[in-house]
């Protein structure tokens, strides 16, 4: 799809969004960091083993950036900020354990998926003792309605898991479907990270209300974009294979609006490979042409965008300063990761 000069200029201004976060956010971060190694330790070898090798893949840390970050929006940062960082950071890699078991995936973050290497048991209990230890991290500030938004994100997390899993290779799943699977599985934390930081901050209600406004219209941003990546990035850029979606008979937004409009032999196309673990390099690209032909992958960048400016107006009642700025330049940024 060409790059219009709308677009390309979104992207190169957004460009460098998130080496400003990394900047802003690097004092309080090197705290997270130090807690995350902390806590990721046990007596038990098995533990820590599996834990690091997944959290030494690195990844962006968006999450936990974005929790510092609305904690220093606010200008009241009480150190509990570390902790809710870290903690929002250990449910992502717990849900990550546990999903490449129940998608039967074989990489994660550009290598081997732990499974591959430990087996699914060990996954998915590395998975629960991080999810342990992000709540023991939250108990320990004692911020018990903090603790009380981290609780129910896990809630509404596993519920989106499970709505999903129901999904798979559905073809009646309809758009608000897919908006109630990504709202749940992936805003929800975005929601949460942004929401416990201002908490952390000092902030007031309205000041919380927009922080959990903004993250969730920025978590519902980013999954758009990455369903969107999944059949155009790389391997090596996604972390994952391209098309692992389609093998896995995910019903994300290109597959729904294209089945909408497709006709009855590229209808029978895309099924052929929704949920196929066989499918190769040579099906892909043919799913992919009829998405282009639809432009279902540019009305799912679209629906991205629309999140993105909601995510900005969220931080419209807050009184100007530079983080307001880079985080709404975080918003561009997210949308402008599809280019």
């Amino acid at each position: 799809m060409a790059l219009s000069a709308a677009a390309a200029n979104e992207a190169i201004t957004s460009a460098g969004a998130l080496d400003r976060l990394l900047d802003a956010t690097r004092p309080g971060m090197e705290r997270v960091n130090a807690m995350i190694l902390d806590k990721a330790s046990s007596h038990v070898a098995l533990v820590p083993e599996v834990a690091r090798y997944l959290i030494d893949a690195g990844g962006k840390r968006l999450r936990p950036m974005l929790t510092i970050a609305a904690s220093m929006l606010f200008g009241n940062a009480n150190g509990s900020e570390v902790n809710f960082a870290a903690a929002v950071e250990f449910m992502h890699n717990a849900t990550l354990l546990h999903d490449d078991v129940v998608d039967e995936s074989n990489m994660r973050r550009g290598r081997a998926a732990a499974r591959m290497l430990w087996g699914n048991q060990a996954s998915v209990l590395v998975g629960d003792f991080l999810l342990g230890q992000a709540f023991m991290m939250m108990v320990d500030t004692g911020n018990v309605a903090a603790l009380k938004v981290i609780s129910q994100a896990a809630t509404v997390i596993a519920e989106g898991e499970v709505l999903q899993l129901a999904k798979t290779r559905d073809l009646s799943t309809s758009s608000a479907d897919y908006d109630e699977v990504i709202g749940a599985k992936t805003a929800t934390l975005f929601e949460a990270a942004t929401e416990v930081g201002a908490m952390a901050g000092g902030a007031d209600a309205a000041g919380r209300r927009a922080l959990k406004d903004y993250g969730r219209e920025l978590g519902f941003a980013f999954q758009l974009v990455d369903d969107v990546l999944d059949y155009r990035g790389e391997s090596g850029t996604l972390g994952k294979n391209t098309g692992d979606d389609l093998r896995e008979g995910k019903m994300t937004l290109p597959v729904i609006l294209a089945l909408r409009q497709a006709t009855p032999a590229e209808h029978e196309t895309i099924i052929g490979s929704l949920g196929n673990i066989g499918t190769g390099e040579a099906e892909l690209k043919q799913v992919v042409a009829i998405f282009e032909r639809y432009d279902t992958l540019g009305k799912t960048i679209a629906e991205a965008g629309t999140h993105a400016i909601r995510a900005r107006d969220a931080l419209k009642p807050l009184p100007p300063s530079e983080m307001k700025t880079l985080l709404g330049d975080i918003a561009d940024f997210t949308v402008a990761r599809a280019y």
